[in-house]
């Protein structure tokens, strides 16, 4: 009877147990939740100071380029220089000289037939066809404005059989007009080590170009067309500064990485002209740059600011039609 008793009351406490969901073993431990990460705060960045340019001494222009230099065209004497015997890379402004020797030899209705050696470049090619003839004048245009490189290469081998004999001849040509820092390797400027000038250097070969009537009238030329074959095909002149200074009649562009911008420049204003020479600078540092020194130029010869452009003509007023009696 008591074991029956004892039976009874397990049979009891273990419904009990299952009534409050507290059976022996079925109790869990809570697993203690893991801490939220706090959210990143966002700290706002700081704005970037603008660099402070450093102060110009007395007489310094402000230009981004590395090496400059300006003269009055007329006399050859400085107005104005930075840096302007340290060794630079010209670039397309090369072509200056090139343009040179080719005009110095004259004879410029003379055809020049391409040949396979003068396609083999690039950029800033006319993808010239081997067998195709143009005049040396047309070609010249063709180099100044458009700045060519297979033009460069076919004015080269046209003048002195070679690349490398013209080359010569540059450096030959350079050294007897004052020159004497520059050493050139081929007519377009592409980069070469061994291929530099001076501002200095540069602005004495250009003033001697600016000399010569038709290089003068070329790279004064905003646009110039010539025919290949049944085409006719314009050059537009790259030197911006045309259209931006008044009075800008050249010269020439350039530009590689190792160079750099660079921009040979010439104006006239009252009688005065002046060359500036911009050298390894930023695109908008080489038109900043050109029109700082000319303006500068200018100044100090006394030409003055530039001519007020021409007033409009007035338009004469309508009369007004008398409205008729009825």
């Amino acid at each position: 009877m008591a074991k029956s008793s004892l039976t009874n009351a397990l049979v009891i406490f273990s419904a009990v147990l299952l009534l409050t969901g507290a059976a022996p073993g079925a109790t869990k431990k809570p697993t203690p939740s893991k801490p939220s990460k706090p959210s990143a705060t966002k700290v706002a960045k700081k704005p970037t100071p603008t660099p402070t340019p450093a102060p110009l001494a007395p007489g310094e222009l402000p230009l981004a380029a590395k090496s400059a230099i300006l003269l009055n065209a007329k006399t050859g004497d400085v107005l104005y220089e930075k840096a302007p015997d340290e060794m630079r890379f010209p670039a397309s402004a090369t072509k200056i000289l090139t343009a040179l020797l080719v005009l110095e030899k004259g004879d410029l209705d003379q055809k020049v037939t391409i040949q396979v050696e003068d396609t083999k470049v690039e950029p800033s090619a006319l993808e010239f066809k081997p067998g195709e003839e143009y005049t040396r004048r047309e070609l010249l245009f063709a180099l100044l404005l458009k700045s060519a490189n297979d033009v460069a290469l076919a004015l080269a081998r046209d003048h002195a059989g070679s690349v490398k004999e013209f080359a010569e001849k540059m450096t030959k040509r350079a050294e007897e007009l004052g020159a004497k820092a520059s050493h050139f390797m081929n007519p377009h400027g592409l980069h070469d080590p061994r291929h530099f000038t001076t501002a200095r250097d540069l602005a004495l070969i250009a003033r001697f170009a600016m000399q010569q009537p038709l290089f003068r009238e070329i790279v004064a030329t905003p646009v110039f067309s010539m025919m290949r074959g049944d085409e006719k095909v314009l050059f537009k002149n790259h030197n911006k500064l045309l259209g931006m200074f008044t009075g800008c009649i050249g010269v020439k562009t350039g530009y590689t990485r190792a160079s750099q911008q660079v921009l040979v420049s010439c104006a006239c204003r009252a009688d005065c002209e002046a060359i500036s020479v911009i050298m390894h600078s930023d695109k908008p540092g080489i038109w900043n740059d050109s029109k700082t020194l000319l303006e500068h130029a200018f100044e100090k010869l006394g030409a003055g600011p530039p001519p007020a452009p021409p007033a409009k003509p007035a338009v004469p007023a309508v009369p007004a039609t008398p409205t008729p009696k009825i």
